[in-house]
């Protein structure tokens, strides 16, 4: 009984997660209440705030659980000894993350609202790219001591592979204009990405 219980708990998380995302995308942050996301859900306004306890972290909830579902987690990024390997996996899911259509809505909602609601962009910052920067400056930290690789300011070196990954399919859905390259050279761009930002940190024998 109580695997069904977890099992059940676990189910109304998700569906709040999903009723969110969609509302948060539609209307935004500032519009939705968390009544609506309950009604949304089918799920009790106490239900939403046992699983979560403020609109804050509802939305904090549903920008990590993006991430997760692109694969960008600690279980991706926990193998220091391959970094060749990891960092091309690592940018085929983010550059998949950073164009998906949700991301781009939240990024633009965002940007759209920072006169007027700034609070929104430092969430959004710090569940998203501030976690995804965070991960990734902690597997950097791991590879330099195995001694093939110095990265110096391992946050430093995160930020900028990030960068390079945008690309200019990101550039491009920022402005609203239309992307025409196909995904198998988005993907050989990141990973070439991947493999030159490694190239530049390699220790020379």
């Amino acid at each position: 009984m109580t695997t069904v219980a977890i099992g059940r708990s676990a189910q109304k998380r998700q569906q709040i997660l999903k009723s969110a995302i969609e509302l948060f995308i539609s209307q935004g942050l500032a519009n939705t209440s968390m009544d609506e996301v309950a009604r949304h859900a089918g799920v009790s306004k106490q239900t939403v705030y046992a699983h979560f306890g403020s609109k804050d972290e509802l939305f904090v909830a549903a920008i990590e659980s993006k991430c997760v579902v692109h694969q960008l987690s600690e279980d991706m990024l926990n193998d220091p000894s391959s970094p060749e390997q990891t960092l091309k996996e690592f940018a085929r899911h983010f550059s998949e993350m950073i164009i998906s259509p949700e991301s781009m809505h939240v990024f633009k909602t965002c940007v759209s609202q920072a006169d007027t609601h700034p609070e929104i962009s430092r969430l959004f910052y710090d569940a998203g790219p501030a976690h995804v920067l965070s991960l990734l400056t902690g597997y950097l930290a791991q590879v330099e001591p195995l001694g093939n690789y110095s990265f110096g300011n391992c946050h430093h070196a995160a930020i900028r592979l990030c960068l390079m990954l945008f690309g200019e399919a990101k550039l491009r859905l920022e402005m609203g204009l239309d992307v025409h390259e196909s995904e198998q050279e988005r993907l050989e761009y990141v990973q070439d990405t991947a493999v030159m930002f490694l190239k530049a940190y390699r220790i020379q024998a």
